[in-house]
């Protein structure tokens, strides 16, 4: 069951920039769109991130599980910021269509970070995964610091 719904998530997340643009009829279908994608990545990430603090008892399976979703989710919002979409209901910034090179290379170095983070998921070593989360949360962090508001 498992790998069919990632086989599935791995073709959808490979097929989204082929598809996403055409797929917005209106700016608020975009905005909809990238509000679910970081839903879900806060949502995968936080799960491991609970199993590095120590809050959620560690499981390595499912640790790997949710880095590899993650992994797919990471590179789906980004085609959701075109033109329009800085309008309507969002907390993203104004200045992501101002910086936008900067902005790009903040989400690659995000999904750089995820990638090492679902890399050390594969060891099973909780050590490592520590270590990826705090990246990725430093990732994290620098986007919403410049291009989120609270």
């Amino acid at each position: 069951m498992k790998l069919p719904v990632f086989a599935l998530a791995l073709t959808l997340g490979l097929s989204a920039p082929f598809f996403a643009h055409a797929q917005f009829q209106k700016p608020e279908d975009a905005i909809k769109y990238r509000q679910a994608a970081f839903t879900l990545m806060g949502t995968h990430f936080g799960r491991i991130a609970g199993m590095a603090q120590g809050k959620i008892p560690f499981d390595a399976k499912i640790a790997q599980a949710n880095a590899d979703v993650l992994a797919t989710v990471v590179n789906l919002p980004y085609t959701a910021f075109g033109e329009g979409t800085d309008l309507g209901d969002t907390k993203a910034k104004p200045a992501i269509w101002k910086e936008m090179p900067k902005f790009k290379e903040l989400a690659e170095k995000m999904q750089t970070e995820v990638g090492k983070l679902q890399a050390a998921t594969k060891t099973g070593n909780l050590d490592q995964i520590k270590i990826a989360v705090g990246d990725v949360g430093k990732s994290c962090k620098a986007c919403h610091d410049n291009y989120r508001e609270k």
